[in-house]
This record gives C-alpha cells, structure tokens and sequence, in this order.
C-alpha cells in the first residue's frame, strides 16, 4: 500500500528486455538508501507496484511482466527516463495523500494543459471505461502522485498541480500527448462493486 506521495525521483539507468516467457528488468538508481531496501520490498514506480529483484550501492531492480507492460506505459522507458518512486507505507506512518494500492487501471493521456498562477491545470483525456470512478473531489493517482480531481468533462478530467508537486515529481515534464499510468480511487471502485456498476 502506499499514499500517492513521492519520495525520490529514480533514473532508468539499464533495461533488458525479455524473451519468450521472460519478463522486462529495470535498473533503478535512486537516493534511496538501498542498504535498507530488502530483496522483495515493493516500491511504486511511476505508480506500478513493483518487486525489487536485485539491488546494490544506490539502484535496485525491478521486473515487469507483459500483463504490467500492457496496463502501464513502462515499456516507454529507457535509459535515462526519470521514475517518480515511493517505497511502501509503513504502520504508524502519516498518511498524506490517499490509498494507493499500485494497480494500474490504465493509461490515460494529457490532453492539454495550462497555467494558472503558480500551478499548472491538466486535462487528462481517460478510456470511458474508467471515467464513472472519476469524480469532483475525489481522489486520482497519476505516474504514482495523489491528486485531486477538479472537475470532469466529457472524456477528460481536470487536475491542478501546484510548484512543488511539478518540482518534486516527473510532471514538470509532461506534455500533450504524453501517457499517464491511472489508478482509480480504490474506495469508489468498491462503491460501484457494491452498487452493481462493476
């Protein structure tokens, strides 16, 4: 489980793409310190909850099987790309964003985006499918970050990122066009289950 609050932003530092029946490996480096970092630790990565498999002084590495690489826009990453990164939430930890449980839903896209003062508004443009779990207020985890939802407009819901967020994140990269990993919040997924609507 994790809150949607970013810790370290990691760089793509090697991929190895797998063969028939293999998974994708990436290498990691982060400034986290990996010596308390355990082998099977689950850290989100650019919103994928992912396994640490390997790890030395200041990476890790993790695998991503093809079901992973079909939801989530991991295999976009190359050597150099930049991974927002949160470890796990431990017990007793605050909890600052919301529940983010590293299942990405799908990949959604930035339609268009503009300034507002110091904070820049998103329109992210979502498959239909996924749009009844989207509401005002609520909550959304895009590449990993808690965020809120401003409004909703057809095809599209609205975001507003503030400087630090787009400092201490990957989203003061983005573009139009760009692809987004998409968890819905987990809580209205469950209310729609319970009302018949999943």
């Amino acid at each position: 489980m994790f809150t949607g609050i970013i810790t370290d932003i990691g760089r793509i530092r090697a991929v190895t793409t797998g063969g028939f029946g293999a998974d994708t490996r990436f290498e990691i480096s982060t400034g986290y310190d990996t010596a308390t970092i355990d082998l099977g630790a689950s850290i989100a990565c650019s919103g994928p909850c992912l396994t640490v498999v390997e790890k030395g002084n200041g990476w890790f590495a993790v695998e991503a099987s093809g079901e992973t690489l079909r939801r989530t826009s991991l295999g976009l990453w190359r050597d150099g790309s930049r991974v927002n990164l949160e470890r796990s939430l431990r017990l007793g930890a605050e909890m600052g964003g919301h529940i983010v449980t590293g299942h990405i839903d799908c990949v959604a896209e930035i339609a268009s985006l503009s300034r507002e003062d110091a904070s820049v508004c998103y329109m992210v443009k979502t498959p239909s499918a996924y749009l009844s779990y989207v509401a005002p207020k609520g909550s959304v985890a895009l590449e990993g970050v808690s965020l809120t939802v401003n409004e909703v407009d057809g095809d599209c819901f609205a975001i507003n990122v503030i400087r630090h967020t787009q400092e201490c994140t990957t989203f003061g990269e983005f573009t139009v066009g760009d692809p987004v990993n998409l968890e819905v919040d987990v809580l209205a997924r469950y209310v729609a289950r319970q009302l018949g609507k999943e």
